[in-house]
């Protein structure tokens, strides 16, 4: 029995380091491959579409050709009224985020994704999925304070990124929230392959619009270098990330994801500085984001409660991983423990039928993909 917990604890360790390996290398990825003072290709728009393009086409030979993942049942009405608004809103998110990668640093961006818990909070209180609450709103005052210290304290502070950062943050949380109102309405229950296979074309069409409009006649006149190897790791990288995420969701609970999530924000900070040596961290930048993690502890913890309070009291952990070990999870559909969506880099939609609201909050991550 000793021997199968430690074999089960070793398991998601492991699952919990390859994820923040790769959620930070895919940040940190996009960034050297954006960035005009490296590889040089300042087209985020079309690094998102290489990212969608290649998913879907994987998810569609797993589904279609290989057969791994059976698909689930989709009529129109569900695909219109639920995929397309969620691959719209996905779609911005990520066109906002990746653009702001050309404007402030991996740390600076790290720092306002603080912000997101705000933002997934006013999306729920606005579609009538929360209500307004005393308690919670002191925490949102908290973490928008340390934000905005923080902003004060950065040295590039750029206002267009800034700006572009915060509009992708609206946007995947109002994606987040949609997918509780209508995917749980509906009763569909899609794994990462399965929610690849859906999402990924339709945020491909949406992409299209705007790459049409604003980088297609920059292709056209400018000398953009294309290294097939560079965009095929690059979108190989985003895509692992999905199912890491994946294992990490069947593996651990709410809190252990969400210190994950805080731990791989710290690293993500300290190596941004490292490798891109114009990303200058003042103090005034730790303050702020201290101060808006506090915030977001709290409201994480406050979260966590009302959902315990709400649930029967669950088996003990060594009689949980147990039950993990005896019944594997497959990719079958089969939801992920616990109602928790770990939302991250190319993470189009994980979703639960008993996806509760802290499953709803962001952990430290950008949308950017």
């Amino acid at each position: 029995m000793a021997k199968m917990i430690n074999k089960t604890l070793v398991l998601t360790y492991i699952y919990l380091l390859i994820y923040i390996i790769l959620s930070s290398g895919v940040i940190l990825y996009n960034k050297w491959v954006l960035s005009p003072k490296y590889f040089n290709f300042p087209l985020p728009i079309t690094l998102t579409m290489i990212h969608m393009g290649f998913s879907g086409f994987v998810a569609f030979l797993l589904i279609r050709v290989f057969k791994v993942v059976a698909p689930v049942k989709m009529t129109f009405e569900i695909y219109i009224t639920c995929v397309v608004p969620i691959s719209a809103f996905f779609a911005s998110s990520l066109w906002f985020g990746n653009t702001a990668y050309l404007h402030i640093s991996v740390a600076f961006i790290q720092m306002l994704k603080a912000l997101m818990p705000v933002a997934t909070f006013i999306m729920a209180v606005v579609c009538g999925t929360d209500k307004a609450r005393c308690d919670v709103f002191m925490n949102m005052l908290l973490v928008s304070v340390g934000v905005v210290v923080s902003s004060y304290g950065e040295i590039n502070f750029n206002i267009i990124g800034t700006v572009y950062q915060v509009m992708g943050i609206f946007a995947e949380a109002l994606r987040l929230v949609l997918t509780q109102v209508l995917l749980q309405k509906k009763g569909l229950t899609l794994n990462p392959v399965t929610s690849l296979y859906y999402i990924a074309p339709c945020s491909f069409v949406f992409l299209s619009l705007p790459w049409y409009v604003l980088e297609k006649p920059n292709i056209e006149v400018s000398q953009i270098q294309f290294n097939f190897w560079i965009f095929f790791s690059n979108a190989l990288c985003a895509l692992a990330l999905n199912f890491s995420i994946f294992l990490v969701i069947g593996r651990t609970g709410a809190v252990t994801i969400r210190v994950a999530g805080v731990l791989k924000d710290w690293i993500l900070i300290a190596l941004s500085t490292v490798i891109f040596p114009e990303s200058t961290i003042t103090g005034l930048n730790i303050i702020g984001y201290a101060i808006a993690l506090c915030g977001v502890v709290m409201y994480n913890y406050i979260k966590i409660k009302d959902v315990k309070a709400t649930q029967p009291i669950t088996d003990s952990l060594p009689d949980r991983i147990t039950k993990d070990w005896k019944e594997k999870r497959s990719s079958d559909g089969e939801s992920p423990r616990g109602g928790v969506e770990l939302n991250d880099e190319e993470a189009p939609l994980i979703t639960s039928s008993r996806l509760s609201h802290i499953g709803r909050t962001q952990l430290g991550t950008h949308t950017a993909v």
